[in-house]
């Protein structure tokens, strides 16, 4: 379904997001007395109780960032000054008490934990834009990057994203404020994807992460193979290759990265791999796992300026070492043992 256009979403998605969320939570006991009915019928732990309560949550905390992003709106001026230095930070501020609230919630309804191994000491102390490339698997590792990058790293995140993700208002609102790109299948007008994303990394400063997922979607068996298909059509037989060896990621897509890199020449560069939802690809997969109790384990590695390459095939045969690397650590640690 195509994406609406703006007005549509700010004129109707998202003040019917919050009279959803008014209407659920009035008539919250009904819906309660209906998932307690039908818990004892369906396998689990109160199963469709925690969907009621995970989903309702979900959509209050939506609605409610809705009416403080609007609050944000009129104090800056009704929009004339939100590209302001305090205004943006005021955003940035609210992202991340909004991400504390979501995964305290995600601990308690769904049972789970999010723990950083390894991590280099640069990750976690400002002092240089950093380039970061994460692996792309399971429901809401986006959510989780950036809830470690503005919570847990003080830093200010510069995301590339699917142009679908404007669906949800609250992200909408707050991503098009901030320097961000939804870059869609066939941008239209626009330029192409690569050059939205360079032109994005430019300006970079000594608090900003600029996040990029280099796969350009959540892993799957099929997308692993489609991906390793698509790179022998265009010619790229070594890249399939080395792709094929690697069963736990999609062959990344280096285009963004190069042009990143070409336009943050001062950056460091940040890879993330992850594992404990690597099993979750579906709907129905979410649905059984109900309540997850899951260990969510993240290892982060930084690489400073100087050592990354300077060519562009090196740079890409560099992104590919990488993906390897990262392809055997879920492969050690996909039980979440790191």
């Amino acid at each position: 379904m195509p994406l609406p256009p703006r007005w549509v979403r700010r004129l109707v998605l998202a003040p019917g997001v919050v009279l959803l969320a008014f209407l659920v939570v009035t008539t919250l006991p009904a819906w309660a007395f209906v998932a307690a009915a039908a818990s004892p019928l369906v396998p689990g732990r109160l199963r469709p109780l925690r969907l009621l309560w995970i989903g309702t949550v979900y959509l209050v905390w939506d609605a409610v960032a809705l009416i403080a992003l609007f609050g944000l709106w009129v104090g800056s001026g009704f929009g004339l000054r939100t590209r302001a230095p305090a205004v943006q930070r005021a955003h940035y501020v609210l992202a991340g008490a909004f991400l504390r609230v979501l995964f305290w919630q995600a601990r308690w309804t769904l049972r789970l934990s999010i723990d950083i191994v390894g991590t280099d000491p640069d990750t976690a102390l400002p002092g240089r834009p950093e380039l970061v490339l994460c692996r792309h698997a399971g429901p809401g590792d986006s959510f989780i990057l950036i809830h470690a990058l503005v919570n847990w790293f003080s830093r200010e995140p510069r995301i590339v994203l699917k142009a679908a993700l404007q669906w949800d208002p609250a992200i909408d609102v707050l991503l098009n404020r901030l320097p961000s790109r939804f870059i869609a299948p066939r941008p239209e007008g626009r330029g192409s994807a690569v050059e939205q994303i360079g032109h994005l990394a430019v300006g970079l400063d000594d608090n900003d992460a600029f996040v990029i997922f280099p796969e350009g979607g959540n892993f799957t068996p099929r997308r692993r193979l489609r991906a390793i298909a698509r790179l022998r059509a265009r010619g790229h037989e070594r890249m399939a290759l080395r792709a094929e060896r690697m069963q736990h990621v999609l062959a990344p897509q280096p285009g963004g990265m190069l042009a990143a890199l070409d336009a943050a020449p001062d950056a460091g560069v940040i890879f993330v791999a992850h594992t404990g939802l690597d099993q979750m690809l579906t709907v129905a997969d979410v649905w059984r796992e109900l309540p997850m109790d899951k260990r969510i384990v993240m290892r982060f590695w930084s690489v400073p300026p100087e050592e990354v390459p300077a060519g562009r095939q090196e740079r890409i045969d560099w992104l590919y070492d990488w993906w390897g690397r990262i392809d055997d650590w879920i492969a050690a640690n996909r039980d979440g043992d790191a």
